[in-house]
């Protein structure tokens, strides 16, 4: 087995590539060595912006034999072909969320990963920072009791308001509950496991919408996917929880709380990585703000733990397996609203193993 830093390639250059490429040039076991994108003056663009020293289109990165992890930020309907490429050429993957656009299409990559002997990690790892994983700490310390049941609820008016490109959004392997679903429904798996049946009801509030953002402002799109989904999620373990994911609300609201025998905590927003993290006890008349212990860097904290894991021949926790599930779940919502009844999720998965609360990403361990 190697050892030293691993070899980072970042396919994709659009918005969410600069976090990444922040991030991960601050984390000692990684080193970013190129970045490709169907356009490639936007990869040279974002390589000098960061100091990265390649930069090219997605079969010349896909060469280069030091390049050893491919970070997958492509839209969504390119995230099987591109991971499939990769692994083809003898890369592990870790990409962006959703892991892929039908649960099959997931079953089908990681299949073929474990044939090749590679590993492969998806989004959301925002459950691997301090705010969601002191959440976990505090339910298995027994703070709120036995877990009963999670509401959680992200509301908006969409994307179309800030993003530049925003028609991709509503696109099938996007919406609410794709693009927003798997930070909150990844965060309930870490805390109760895998998601045992679903009920679901959905809306799409309007066929069009309207760009207002970037050079296509003013511009109508098309929207081929539901824009209000509320459901219901029984774990295997024994919690419940309503979920409610929309762009149809003036009113922005981000809410997470989870129920126990003993308590009520209100966990952060499943979409960032840091606090607060608060606890009303049964009797108690006000929140009391618990302490948040852990990584706040931001994302790619799933592509160390993952380039750790392939060095060590551990598991990683941003898991295509917990991917998949989280897909699968979401696939079991749209199946449910289109059928009017619970629809079982396919396959159970574990939580992930919680992160040691003094897990450092930007001390070298390789």
């Amino acid at each position: 087995m190697s050892s030293g830093p691993v070899g980072v390639a970042v396919v994709g250059a659009g918005v969410i590539s600069a976090e990444y490429l922040r991030t991960l040039s601050g984390f000692p076991d990684v080193r970013v060595l190129a970045v490709a994108d169907l356009d490639v003056r936007r990869a040279e663009a974002a390589a000098r912006a960061h100091d990265v020293p390649f930069a090219g289109d997605v079969d010349t990165v896909l060469a280069v034999p030091e390049v050893e992890l491919i970070v997958n930020l492509t839209v969504p309907a390119a995230h099987v072909e591109v991971a499939g490429a990769a692994l083809r050429a003898g890369k592990h993957v870790y990409g962006e969320k959703p892991i892929a656009l039908l649960p099959g299409e997931a079953e089908k990559l990681i299949d073929e990963a474990s044939e090749r002997g590679l590993l492969v990690g998806s989004a959301p790892d925002t459950f691997l920072g301090a705010g969601l994983q002191s959440a976990v700490r505090a339910v298995a310390a027994g703070h709120i009791g036995a877990p009963v049941a999670a509401e959680t609820t992200v509301r908006s008016l969409g994307p179309e308001g800030w993003h530049p490109d925003p028609a991709f959004f509503y696109q099938p392997g996007a919406g609410p509950l794709f693009d927003l679903g798997p930070y909150h429904l990844t965060a309930l798996v870490a805390l109760f496991g895998g998601v045992d049946r679903v009920a679901a009801s959905v809306r799409r509030a309007r066929e069009d919408r309207v760009a207002g953002a970037g050079p296509g402002a003013g511009q109508s799109f098309p929207v081929a996917v539901p824009t209000h989904v509320s459901a219901l999620l029984d774990f295997a373990s024994g919690p419940t929880a309503t979920s409610v994911f929309s762009w149809d609300s003036a009113r922005p609201q981000i809410g997470f709380e989870v129920i126990g025998t003993e308590g009520t905590l209100s966990v952060p927003d499943p979409n960032t990585f840091d606090g607060p993290l608060l606890l009303r006890p049964n009797g108690a008349s006000d929140w009391t703000e618990l302490p948040v212990r852990g990584r706040t860097d931001g994302r790619g904290l799933g592509v160390v733990d993952l380039a750790r894991a392939l060095r060590t021949g551990s598991a990683p926790r941003a898991s295509g397996a917990l991917a998949l599930h989280v897909l699968q779940t979401m696939a079991a919502v749209t199946d449910s609203a289109s059928r009017g009844e619970f629809t079982r999720v396919a396959a159970q998965v574990a939580p992930p193993t919680p992160l040691p609360a003094d897990w450092d990403p930007t001390s070298p361990a390789l």
